[in-house]
């Protein structure tokens, strides 16, 4: 299978690359330097050239609070931006897997959301990420639409390395712990996508490690692994105020794996010592 990878310079687009060649598939990574997603026409050109049989679109817009400065340029590259791709792919004949988020739900659910569950975005970002599921879905017969949530991998910036770069410096942090989560490592979740790419069944996917904490939690757990004497203390959403709103809940279902086949990830406990491992941190 030959699989084009977009933000393959990327947080996640870079261990999803890694991945594919690992078993080897044909793994093509383009980033800004291959095209601009935001140019149809060079998009569709480049797409036309590889003749992928998948594309991977990982590309995407993720500052959540800086979306709320400039919705346009958000909109633009996740929204405009997947259409692109979307309408290349149904040009060439090729599959396409966009990466999506928990950021599509409101939060308010009391349990896991479902992949059947109506999506209420409350921020830019989550719109405009909703958005590109429906342009995905509806322009390419072929698609997987994968949402995940509370990423960590050693190609980007992440909670877990703020924790570290905080946590040499300070002996206490203030630390949300009324938003519930799956903190999710990238070399799972690119485990996860090559597997889920060659089994032909299309559709919305929900991809996280196993298990699920508080923002306070999961930096708990960082300063336990580290065998760092930090003292986390434990605040509300209002006392920590960002310009983009959070999902409170953001516990996402992976019932859809195990009906796929599929089996779940580890546990997040598991993924973060192993990327502690990978950065060098222990």
């Amino acid at each position: 299978m030959r699989v084009l990878v977009t933000g393959a310079a990327g947080q996640l687009g870079s261990d999803v690359v890694k991945k594919l060649r690992q078993i080897r598939m044909e793994a093509i990574g383009a980033d800004l330097t291959e095209f601009d997603l935001l140019d149809g026409e060079a998009t569709r050109g480049f797409v036309r050239d590889c003749k992928p049989d998948m594309v991977v679109h990982c590309a995407a817009y993720t500052k959540v609070d800086q979306a709320e400065e400039e919705p346009e340029l958000c909109e633009r590259v996740n929204a405009s931006g997947t259409e692109n791709i979307a309408l290349a792919c149904r040009e060439s004949g090729s599959g396409l897997c966009y990466l999506s988020t928990d950021y599509v739900f409101d939060g308010t659910a009391e349990e896991p959301y479902e992949t059947g569950d109506v999506p209420n975005p409350v921020s830019v970002y989550g719109r405009s990420k909703y958005k590109g599921e429906r342009l995905a879905a509806s322009l390419v017969p072929n698609h997987y639409i994968l949402r995940t949530s509370w990423v960590f991998g050693a190609n980007g910036n992440n909670f877990v390395k703020t924790m570290l770069k905080l946590g040499r410096h300070q002996k206490t942090l203030w630390v949300v712990s009324d938003q519930i989560g799956s903190p999710t490592y990238t070399v799972d979740l690119a485990d996860l996508i090559a597997d889920l790419i060659r089994t032909g069944k299309f559709g919305i996917y929900h991809g996280t490690n196993s298990g699920c904490c508080s923002w306070a939690d999961f930096a708990e757990e960082i300063f336990r692994q580290m065998n760092w004497n930090v003292q986390v203390e434990r605040i509300p959403s209002s006392g920590y105020p960002a310009k983009a709103e959070r999902p409170k809940n953001s516990r996402l279902s992976k019932q859809c794996l195990v009906q796929a086949g599929l089996s779940p990830l580890p546990q997040w406990q598991d993924g973060l010592a192993r990327f502690l491992r990978e950065i060098k941190a222990i």
